[in-house]
């Protein structure tokens, strides 16, 4: 049995359990950054400069 015949019955038996993916098709794309992070970034420093002024002040 040749290595051809095996990754056909494997991709065979796959299909007959209902577990086949096309490599090309269920390659997932390159994310994006995580515009959250951005903003969880923002938003202490924000905080800290809101804090420093704060305490600036008083």
């Amino acid at each position: 049995m040749t290595v051809a015949d095996m990754n056909r019955l494997e991709q065979a038996a796959r299909v007959s359990m209902g577990e086949f993916q096309d490599p090309e098709i269920s390659a997932e794309p390159l994310s994006p950054p995580h515009h959250t992070l951005l903003w969880g970034i923002v938003l202490a420093a924000a905080a800290t400069i809101l804090l420093i002024a704060l305490f600036q002040l008083t």
